[in-house]
């Protein structure tokens, strides 16, 4: 008897999920059936590139040959709605401590483990004056699913663990000072941050004080840049106050 109760329980607080996200997802099902008319992506992304306030972020670019309209993406879209929606990752409030793979040392860890002091984390973006962390996810745009022209590398859906490990090497042979730790199989880390299909964070004293739009057209690097320095700034006037004591 609980156990039917508790399925009845799981199965209406889907279709109120469902009926919460569905006007969203339709909005974005009917864009990415215009975008496949090519006039209209050229339209779309001139403007959007026209409407980029830094050029420290990235534009948005989709090749003339890349289907958008498809099965494949309308479930991408769905599954990255559905995990922003749930993410439990806040501004102002604790940072989900989930478990993250070390891809060097194979080693499993907490992702606060990775906070060097009291300097700030950031998630997936790194500068001279705060620690960084790529945090590789389950992959947006695989070769056996949405798949996308421009991608430089083409990459299957990870089927393991090692598939994931052996992926996130190739951005260690790009950069081989990055940081960088991959998602376990059961994606809880890109649960807790709504991370699909990328985002950016920023954590300090084991608390959110960052949180970026989901990627692409709200991955803002410009945004991150202007916190680092506000941080910055408020650094240096806090030491020449002490200075001044």
């Amino acid at each position: 008897m609980l156990r039917s109760v508790r399925l009845w329980e799981c199965a209406l607080k889907h279709a109120a999920l469902c009926l919460m996200l569905l006007p969203r997802f339709l909005l974005a099902a009917v864009m990415l059936w215009l975008l496949d008319f090519l006039c209209i992506r050229k339209q779309v992304l001139l403007k959007m590139g026209e409407r980029q306030e830094s050029p420290d972020d990235p534009p948005v670019c989709v090749s003339d040959s890349n289907k958008m309209f498809t099965l494949e993406s309308l479930r991408a879209v769905w599954h990255g709605q559905k995990l922003d929606f749930l993410k439990s990752a806040h501004l102002g409030r604790p940072a989900p401590n989930t478990e993250v793979v070390l891809v060097q040392e194979r080693k499993q860890v907490r992702i606060l483990d990775c906070v060097k002091g009291k300097r700030p984390l950031i998630l997936n973006f790194g500068s001279y004056i705060a620690d960084f962390l790529v945090v590789y996810i389950e992959e947006a745009h695989p070769s056996d699913g949405w798949v996308s022209s421009d991608a430089p590398y083409q990459i299957p859906k990870h089927r393991c663990l090692e598939d994931r490990l052996r992926a996130a090497q190739l951005m260690l042979t790009e950069v081989p000072e990055t940081n960088v730790v991959v998602d376990n199989m059961d994606n809880s880390c890109n649960a807790a941050y709504g991370a699909y299909f990328e985002r950016l964070y920023i954590v300090s004293d084991e608390k959110v004080v960052y949180q970026g739009g989901r990627g692409p057209e709200g991955y803002r690097i410009s945004e991150l840049r202007n916190w680092l320095e506000q941080y910055r700034n408020d650094l240096l006037n806090s030491q020449t106050a002490i200075l001044h004591v």
